[in-house]
């Protein structure tokens, strides 16, 4: 699992349990795996089909930073599936964890479009210059 974003949790994402509301939680999933998809599928019409059965491990309070990790699962022909686990940064604790979530790719009227890719790519492989290609 790689994880790419840190954020801190901060007074305005505390539910009245004073942990993380846990629809915040689920605010910034979904947002790092469209954000995840865009640059894998190298396309900014993206959208969220599907979230599966989410798992609340544990909880984070206010101070704690979180990361959050995903990973890819599968490449349909139009879709990208995901996998999401959200941990603790400083005790690497699971807070969270989505088995899947599907995104799909879009074409410019905002149908179903296939988006070509088979495997996970690295924006840096992308952008080597041309006389190392």
């Amino acid at each position: 699992m790689n994880y790419h974003t840190r954020k801190w949790v901060k007074p305005e994402d505390l539910n009245p349990n004073q942990s993380l509301f846990g629809g915040r939680l689920l605010q910034w999933i979904d947002e790092e795996a469209a954000l995840y998809a865009v640059i894998q599928l190298e396309n900014k019409k993206i959208v969220t089909k599907f979230i599966s059965e989410i798992n609340f491990v544990s909880s984070a309070k206010q101070g704690d930073i979180i990361e959050i990790g995903i990973e890819v699962t599968k490449f349909g022909s139009t879709s990208l599936t995901l996998a999401c686990q959200v941990r603790n940064k400083m005790t690497h604790q699971t807070i969270i964890t989505v088995d899947r979530i599907v995104m799909v790719n879009l074409d410019e009227n905002g149908n179903p479009a296939p988006h070509g890719k088979t495997q996970v790519e690295f924006v840096k492989d992308r952008l080597k210059p041309k006389d190392e290609l």
